[in-house]
């Protein structure tokens, strides 16, 4: 299980597998529940580079950065880490 804190968002915490290359038991703690719950059954099972770049970038309102931003941010984070 790898634990993201996000930065510039409602949500406090992103909860996250990956098995395989997929992403797996994604869950957001705080934020939009509905939207956030939306969002972890539509990334499960999808391969972590595909969900990187379909969620970079996305904003929330006047915020430069989104859940689902953050989300990409947390899965660069871990290949960054697994890399060196």
């Amino acid at each position: 299980m790898y634990t993201y804190n996000p930065k510039g968002i409602c949500s406090m915490q992103i909860n996250f597998e990956i098995e395989n290359n997929k992403l797996k038991n994604v869950s957001f703690t705080g934020g939009c529940d509905g939207n956030l719950k939306g969002i972890s059954n539509l990334v499960e099972g999808m391969n972590v580079k595909t969900v990187f770049e379909k969620c970079k970038g996305i904003t929330c309102g006047k915020k430069p950065t989104s859940c689902p931003d953050q989300l990409a941010k947390a899965l660069e984070e871990l290949v960054i880490k697994k890399n060196k």
